[in-house]
């Protein structure tokens, strides 16, 4: 198994690989219907808002933040990743190219300024 160190890219493919050795090798295969990890999804997207919830506009790159919130940040933010790449691998969904594919679909429904409107909805 490729393992990605130090200045290494990470790739979709990747995460991939390591969630479903990591739920092979606890014979969790069998719980990860794409209905439960759904469910795990948006329970770990829950866990992901409440660490904005109450800090109102947040500046980018979190300058004002403690490092052990930023670390959590983190860990939140993966879980929600490896929840999404499993949802995905386990639906038979290429994420790399469906999210390719969808801002390329986001490109001509919202064309840059001076091509379109800029609207967003």
């Amino acid at each position: 198994m490729t393992k990605a160190t130090g200045g290494e890219s990470v790739t979709l493919d990747l995460l991939k690989e390591k969630t479903a050795e990591f739920a092979k090798e606890r014979n969790w295969d069998q719980f990860h219907s794409p209905r439960n990890l759904l469910l795990a999804l948006v329970g770990e997207v829950g866990e992901l808002s409440e660490i904005f919830q109450w800090r109102g506009e947040v500046a980018k790159g979190l300058s004002d933040w403690k490092e052990e919130d930023k670390v959590h940040l983190g860990e939140e933010l993966s879980d929600v990743l490896l929840y999404l790449v499993r949802l995905s691998d386990i639906c038979g969904i290429d994420l790399g190219k469906a999210a390719l594919r969808k801002v390329g679909l986001n490109a001509i429904k919202y064309p840059a300024a001076g091509k379109g409107s800029s609207e967003q909805t």
